[in-house]
């Protein structure tokens, strides 16, 4: 097997899987990460873009993972775009064009070959989007099946070039022509899955005119890129507001597997809905008053997202993990 995966990488040009010399794939540790993508929004995608009557769980779209799934540090839980899905960071504070890298995007992927693609776009204004020049030099044909394979050296600045854990860096310096985009002041980032298909009327290209194939269908909730998180590397700290704590609600013990216990201090009625990450609700819109308990003992082991509605209106989310 060894031997087989170093004869394909000769084939490549571009870095090698995560883990093999001349890789760019940066670890979610590095040192380099300043910050994380602090905001997401969502366009969820079909789990089949070519047949939309296909459904899954009783839905014909991806529903895997919450936006907030996209944002901080990676932690294995994402949020799935579905076949053409987008997803649109925001930033705590502007990222710029320096030497090297200036931010990572993290999927995924359980192997070096299951790779799951998608387009990277910056704005520095949120309504103007510039693409990065990606290219897929991977055969146009056959299809590449639902499970199958991709050389990552075959890759070039695409979202999802590398496993889970490891983020593949985009540089700024790429787009430095463009009129469209101050690569001084980046403030989002857009990922926009691929779709992988190579039929006619559904294909997708790269920046040099090629289709773009990989593993299609994914006729799951979990279809297309599954988001993780975008390390920020060039971006000044003095520059990121200082925030409050993220939410005033604290839930313990977490992860739990009978109950768990809710503390505030807010004076204000809370009304909590506690949600799946399939989107089923398990506590629908309740009141909840300081020091509550919540009986988790007969939920499905899982990341749970528990909603409080405070009488205002402002909304907090804070994750459950039942064991």
């Amino acid at each position: 097997m060894a031997f087989l995966l170093t004869a394909q990488l000769s084939f490549g040009q571009y870095p090698p899987p995560a883990g093999y010399p001349g890789t760019t794939a940066m670890y979610k540790d590095s040192s380099a990460f300043r910050a994380w993508a602090s905001g997401c929004t969502i366009e969820v995608g079909y789990i089949n873009f070519v047949d939309t009557t296909v459904t899954y769980l009783d839905n014909n779209k991806a529903s895997y993972g919450f936006p907030e799934d996209a944002t901080g540090p990676p932690d294995n839980f994402v949020v799935s775009l579905g076949d053409r899905g987008v997803a649109t960071l925001t930033l705590p504070a502007p990222v710029y064009d320096s030497s090297g890298p200036d931010f990572a995007i993290f999927e995924n992927s359980f192997s070096n070959e299951f790779l799951e693609l998608g387009f990277v776009e910056v704005s520095s204004n949120g309504t103007d989007f510039v693409r990065f020049p990606a290219v897929s030099l991977t055969p146009e044909s056959p299809q590449i099946a639902t499970y199958g394979s991709l050389d990552a050296t075959k890759i070039h600045n695409f979202a999802g070039k590398y496993r889970v854990f490891y983020g593949t860096p985009f540089d700024l310096n790429d787009l430095k022509d463009s009129l469209s985009v101050d690569i001084s002041a980046v403030t989002h980032i857009r990922i926009i899955d691929v779709g992988g298909c190579v039929l006619p009327g559904y294909q997708a290209f790269d920046s040099q005119g090629h289709i773009i194939n990989d593993p299609w269908p994914t006729p799951f909730n979990t279809g297309g890129v599954d988001l993780d998180a975008v390390g920020l590397i060039h971006i000044d700290p003095q520059a990121i507001p200082v925030r409050m704590q993220t939410t005033p609600f604290h839930i313990f013990p977490n992860p739990a597997q009978s109950v768990v216990y809710i503390d505030y201090t807010l004076h204000s009625e809370v009304q909590l809905t506690v949600i799946s990450s399939l989107g089923k609700i398990f506590f629908p819109d309740q009141p909840i008053t300081q020091s509550s308990q919540l009986n988790i003992s007969d939920y499905p082991p899982g990341l749970y997202i528990a909603r409080f509605t405070l009488e205002d209106g402002t909304i907090f989310q804070s994750k459950i993990i039942k064991q």
